[in-house]
């Protein structure tokens, strides 16, 4: 497929690494939010059943989620009002540091390694 496009916003099984910074005195209400939002994204259907791995940066409040979306998930998600809510209320608790924005969603596709 040399030359193609692909669109791979509506394949199946596309693994989102989430960065969030968090601004200070947010932690605490910004993790409760955390907790919540593969637990709704779970229910609602549009990930898989492997449970997001959340880390924590040592030396900042800058937290990492990585979970993968079912096919249609990425798009059902940002029409559901439920998940859309989630994110209004944890946008204020993020901030831009050192040049880079308050929060990225870039998206992977899992591939198979040969050993």
């Amino acid at each position: 497929m040399i030359g193609a496009v692909l669109n791979i916003s509506n394949m199946a099984n596309e693994t989102v690494i989430c960065t969030y910074r968090v601004r200070a005195g947010e932690e605490e209400r910004f993790r409760r939010l955390l907790d919540q939002h593969w637990t709704l994204l779970h229910h609602l259907g549009f990930v898989t059943d492997a449970r997001s791995q959340l880390l924590r940066h040592t030396e900042d409040a800058t937290y990492v989620e990585i979970f993968t979306w079912v096919e249609g998930g990425f798009a059902m998600a940002h029409e559901h009002p439920d998940v859309l809510s989630v994110w209004e209320r944890m946008d204020p608790c993020l901030e831009e540091r050192d040049g880079r924005p308050k929060w990225e969603f870039p998206h992977y596709l899992r591939l198979d390694v040969n050993s």
